[in-house]
């Protein structure tokens, strides 16, 4: 038996003990209220910040991308921004379900967030997510104080099918922006959509996320589409070569474990600077789960230091040119 921490073990207990069926047996709508209700109990409250207004992003399709801006100043100065994806298989999960996480975010690293409410499957299909959060990108790198300051910077992070999203965007983007993409940061990320062995297996049932639950997202998302196309499997290009500085975080009894390990893997074989870590016997979700799980703050904390070292290395060949 693989360990499980106290506080995770309490936890899966207690959705153990719940009646009801699971999220794949039910709609897609219902599974959206199931997780919207869960974080007033699971996820701690966001907290004072000095900044959180919404805002809208235009996208090349005519639609509006809803997303929220996150700053710990009231007048913050020129610098990166992190630009958020959140997680939920690319069918659940929105701004709300992820607003402490972000606040969280910008608060310590000190750091403006944007949180981007792309379109979600079954209503907008693969490729619709990848399109909005390329939108995004190029939004917040084209658009003078998009979010109330110069950006210097753009930094992809997400959760689950957010770092998927944040893994495709930086392979597609890095270094077509007028703004850099300084670095990315993929929290235990679904990168393989045809992963079916090893950590799939192993916690494919029992620990919140299932092996039973991952094909439901994929059957909403991919519909009849290819699920080897990079944009939906990132972990199958050809090459990582060049691909911006990576902050992975997986967890020890995620079904998804194997992939992010793998992932990580390959941006080292191919040259890319990479802070990898991993939660011994955490579970997937964990970073929306601060209040169940109050042992994932440190874990949460450590990838935070993580990704700042990886920024202000980032930074440091522009500020001594500047300095020159």
């Amino acid at each position: 038996m693989p360990s499980v921490r106290p506080d995770v073990a309490a936890f899966l207990a207690m959705l153990a003990a719940a009646p009801g069926p699971k999220m794949e047996e039910g709609t897609p709508e219902a599974a959206r209220t199931m997780m919207l209700a869960m974080r007033a109990m699971t996820e701690r409250p966001r907290g004072d910040l000095a900044v959180v207004r919404d805002v809208a992003i235009p996208a090349p399709e005519g639609h509006a991308i809803p997303a929220r801006v996150y700053s710990a100043a009231a007048t913050p100065p020129a610098g990166p921004v992190v630009v958020y994806f959140h997680g939920g298989g690319w069918v659940i999960g929105n701004i709300e379900t992820h607003d402490s996480l972000c606040a969280e975010i910008a608060r310590v690293l000190g750091l403006t967030v944007v949180s981007v409410d792309y379109r979600l499957a079954p209503e907008h299909p693969f490729p619709a997510a990848v399109d909005d959060a390329l939108a995004a990108m190029r939004w917040l790198a084209s658009t003078p104080n998009a979010v109330g300051h110069a950006i210097t910077g753009l930094v992809p992070a997400g959760d689950s099918a957010g770092g998927n999203l944040a893994a495709v965007v930086s392979q597609t983007l890095h270094g077509e922006l007028v703004v850099p993409i300084v670095a990315q940061w993929l929290i235990y990320p679904g990168v393989d959509m045809t992963a079916t062995e090893g950590s799939m297996v192993e916690f494919g049932d029992g620990y919140l996320l299932t092996a039973g639950g991952m094909r439901w997202f994929s059957e909403h998302y991919m519909g009849a589409s290819d699920v080897r196309d990079v944009r939906a499997s990132p972990a199958l290009a050809a090459s990582l070569a060049g691909q911006p500085p990576a902050m992975v975080f997986t967890c020890g009894l995620d079904p998804l474990r194997d992939q992010g390990r793998a992932y990580a893997g390959r941006l080292i074989a191919a040259g890319v600077d990479v802070s990898f870590l991993e939660a011994a016997g955490q579970i997937h979700g964990c970073f929306t789960l601060r209040q169940a799980i109050p042992s994932t703050q440190a874990d949460l904390h450590a990838c935070l230091a993580a990704l700042k070292l990886l920024i202000a290395d980032a930074a440091a060949p522009a500020l001594a040119q500047a300095a020159e």
